[in-house]
């Protein structure tokens, strides 16, 4: 779906323009603009987690390149819940500039406002709820109650004189939902009434035909696992997933058992989430996780993270015995959380790891530990038919899921050229009850790397990769700076090669007679000896050993 890059026109007055920054052909990232009479809103501001082919790379935020010569113009950040691929990236927009005011519920601004103070940025908040309306610059919020599975969710309706959008964030539709707080209809039909102009909606689960399952369907399962586990039980989940961690809370009191967190995200959020009331826990069933280890193994739960997969989380490292607490026979490990597309591989290593280990994992594919946050399809179309829409732009999921939504919104009888299949970087503007895509910005991945943002390329990515799979062959010789004749060398050291150096030693006469005929030439730049070197030696290799490393030649004069 990757569209010419073209730079749209200047912006007419009395238009909305509207453009994706992150989430679209992806899960994770989100992030959308509003720009209208030279202000911006900026809804959401979320990260991307890495894959296997990104070696290294700790985050991955949008590109606020749009944005970088337009701080001044920015009047606030909406955020629609505290979902790290929503508000993981705050932080890092606000080191460009820390007065713009953050928007949002009060547990989704606590649980920002405690990672802004790890990155010790100071910020600026506006605490809002459902049925709240508030003028930011040209914008008129209206906040809507959303259900999601994270508590406080909102959705947004942004007003201005070019039309009405509505972005629902993440939601579903759950009619029993653990907190009583239901998505709420009532006001979309209201907004429908008024006439929406685009609908911003989540895709996560467009191609999942019916209804998401009820959240509380799942604390039976978690109630029988737990009650029937002979010895430790190790619950895995997202670290902002408050109503899984009510739900496995409840059940370790209703069996005796008590409660260790782990994992810096996990003790922050619920410390927050319980200070703020949305976790309700039983006196004397938390537990420091140190102490808890005094404890008889059938009278502990641990609530951990790493149900992704991720490698420095305490689930991997628990499967790697990389951790204090060591998974073995008559655990019971329980992941109660989704797989996020990309890292299938990643958390069926860890399942295969705590299996070899002797415990008994039980996971979304063998009990109903997991239901997902997202409307299905059946949902959708109830939310398209309320809301009647005039343009759809699907969002939030990969290209499959937009596709899908975009196709439930024509079944219930929205014209296919007002269904908007965009791209990350696609601008439309809408006016007169029209959305028309009227260019497309040229967006990149920017790459978190340690202390470092943006500065680690695809390029870098790539080479990481290569050392990776293919290794690494340093040669070093050193050459007559007035004859080009070698003095010393080659020497040529390898690594991540089975075979042993002395492999080498029949490229090396090779080398030394490419060099010759370079310097029989003329050839005295060390810079272009040394390509001599990386082609000589590099055919060898792929020749004979099948591979394509990576090759550093080094020539010296002397």
């Amino acid at each position: 779906m990757a569209n010419t890059v073209y730079d749209p026109p200047a912006l007419d007055q009395g238009t909305l323009r509207v453009t994706p920054l992150g989430g679209l052909g992806e899960v994770g990232r989100n992030m959308t603009i509003f720009e209208y009479d030279g202000k911006i809103l900026v809804v959401d501001c979320g990260v991307l987690f890495p894959e296997e082919h990104q070696p290294g790379v700790d985050l991955i935020l949008p590109d606020f390149a749009p944005l970088r010569d337009r701080l001044e113009d920015i009047v606030g950040i909406v955020l629609t819940h505290g979902h790290e691929d929503h508000i993981g990236a705050v932080p890092y927009l606000l080191k460009l500039k820390n007065d713009i005011p953050l928007i949002g519920s009060g547990l989704t601004l606590a649980l920002v406002e405690a990672k802004l103070k790890e990155h010790r940025v100071k910020s600026y908040t506006l605490t809002v709820s459902e049925g709240q309306r508030e003028q930011v610059g040209p914008f008129d919020l209206e906040f809507v109650a959303v259900n999601h599975s994270i508590p406080d969710a909102l959705a947004v309706a942004i007003r201005t004189p070019a039309g009405m959008a509505l972005a629902t964030g993440d939601f579903k539709m759950d009619q029993l939902p653990l907190d009583g707080r239901l998505t709420d209809l009532r006001a979309f039909a209201r907004l429908g009434e008024e006439g929406i102009d685009l609908f911003l909606v989540d895709s996560t689960n467009a191609d999942v035909p019916g209804f998401t399952p009820l959240e509380r369907s799942i604390g039976p399962v978690l109630d029988q696992v737990i009650g029937r586990a002979p010895r430790r039980v190790i619950v895995a989940s997202f670290s902002s997933h408050v109503h899984r961690v009510q739900q496995v809370i409840d059940a370790a009191a209703a069996h005796g058992r008590r409660v260790a967190f782990l994992g810096r995200s996990m003790v922050r959020n619920m410390t927050i989430a319980q200070d703020l009331g949305y976790l309700k826990v039983p006196d004397g069933v938390l537990i420091d996780y140190k102490k808890a280890r005094d404890l008889p193994d059938d009278r502990i739960v641990y609530m951990s993270t790493g149900s992704q997969g991720e490698p420095m989380a305490v689930l991997s490292r628990m499967a790697n015995l990389d951790h204090e607490i060591e998974p073995g026979p008559g655990d019971t490990v329980i992941l109660a959380s989704s797989q996020i597309p990309g890292n299938e591989n990643a958390i069926y290593r860890v399942i295969d790891g705590l299996t070899k280990l002797g415990a008994n994992v039980v996971h979304k594919g063998n009990a109903k530990v997991h239901v997902s946050g997202h409307a299905a399809a059946g949902e959708l179309l109830y939310c398209y038919n309320i809301l009647q829409p005039r343009n759809v732009l699907p969002v939030h999921g990969e290209y499959r899921h937009l596709m899908a939504n975009a196709k439930l919104a024509q079944d219930t009888g929205i014209p296919a050229e007002r269904t908007i299949l965009a791209e990350n970087g696609t601008v439309i503007d809408l006016k007169d009850g029209e959305a028309r895509v009227v260019g497309q910005r040229d967006i990149g991945f920017v790459y978190v790397d340690g202390s470092t943002v943006g500065e680690i390329t695809d390029a870098d990515l790539k080479d990481r990769r290569i050392l990776g799979e293919e290794g690494f062959i340093s040669v070093i010789v050193v050459v007559d700076a007035s004859t080009g004749r070698i003095i010393t060398g080659p020497e040529i050291h390898a690594r991540g090669f089975a075979e042993d150096d002395s492999v080498f030693e029949d490229v090396k006469p090779k080398i030394a007679a490419a060099l010759a005929e370079a310097a029989g030439s003329g050839v005295r730049d060390t810079h272009a000896l040394s390509q001599v070197v990386r082609r000589t030696i590099g055919r060898w290799v792929n020749q004979r050993l099948r591979r394509r490393p990576m090759i550093v030649p080094l020539v010296i004069e002397a």
